[in-house]
């Protein structure tokens, strides 16, 4: 009598460990990645995307201070953190300045790539 082929082990074991637990600066992160789903879509008026905006790095900025408090984050990660979020800020008043439609474009693409830059320096958190 043959026995079973070995692809029907029962059981198996996972070879590389899956982390559940979110990274530090996951909170961030989630802001600022639907900023960037906002800036994607059809948004009512560059006056409210850059309000949005505002309100965004605002939050970003309170929830990176509260990990820099209790010591989660160093103080230069914090900064750099800071430095982006302000040129974000600055490209979406730009956003809302602009007349031309081309220049929008350009302005809003600027926005959304200083918004991932964000996520990136809040992920290395």
């Amino acid at each position: 009598m043959k026995g079973e082929p070995p692809n029907y082990e029962v059981g198996w074991k996972r070879t590389k460990e899956i982390k559940l637990e979110k990274p530090v600066g996951y909170v961030i992160m989630d802001f600022l990645d639907k900023l960037v789903e906002l800036m994607d879509k059809e948004f009512g008026s560059t006056a409210l995307l850059a309000k949005v905006g505002e309100i965004v790095a605002e939050r970003a900025r309170e929830e990176a201070e509260v990990l820099r408090d209790e010591g989660k984050v160093e103080d230069r990660m914090v900064t750099e953190l800071f430095r982006v979020l302000k040129l974000m800020e600055m490209d979406l008043a730009m956003v809302k300045a602009a007349v031309k439609e081309e220049t929008l474009n350009e302005r809003i693409e600027q926005a959304k790539a200083r918004c991932r830059q964000a996520i990136l320096v809040a992920n290395s958190f």
